[in-house]
């Protein structure tokens, strides 16, 4: 019953910035966090960044010291500001909504981010 599309991905330069957002349809349930994933060519999923209801995050490694998740829970939107942006950093990055009692998972489409000169 969700739709997750995210947007704001783009070619952007090493040390750059990109603010991506994940706009959701549909209702939300209770007890549900918000992620960030992202995969680059060859690589397994991995998580970036989640941000609970309640406004407490995790970060991925990589992430740590550079990324900023935020939601508004009124709009249905989940964001994603990343700064001093790598190469490394160059992945298709998918939002996802998790429903923890029922374990339901939504994934949106994915937002291409390249990092590069």
């Amino acid at each position: 019953q969700v739709q997750l599309v995210e947007s704001g991905g783009g070619l952007v330069q090493p040390g750059g910035s990109l603010r991506l957002s994940c706009a959701a349809s549909g209702s939300i349930r209770s007890m549900s966090y918000m992620a960030w994933y992202r995969q680059a060519p060859g690589k397994q999923r991995e998580l970036v960044a989640l941000i609970f209801n309640s406004g407490s995050t995790q970060f991925g490694d990589s992430a740590k010291g550079r990324f900023t998740i935020s939601r508004d829970n009124a709009k249905n939107t989940m964001y994603l500001q990343m700064n001093n942006l790598k190469p490394e950093d160059t992945a298709v990055y998918y939002c996802n909504v998790h429903h923890i009692p029922s374990s339901l998972r939504y994934w949106g489409q994915g937002t291409q981010v390249t990092v590069s000169s």
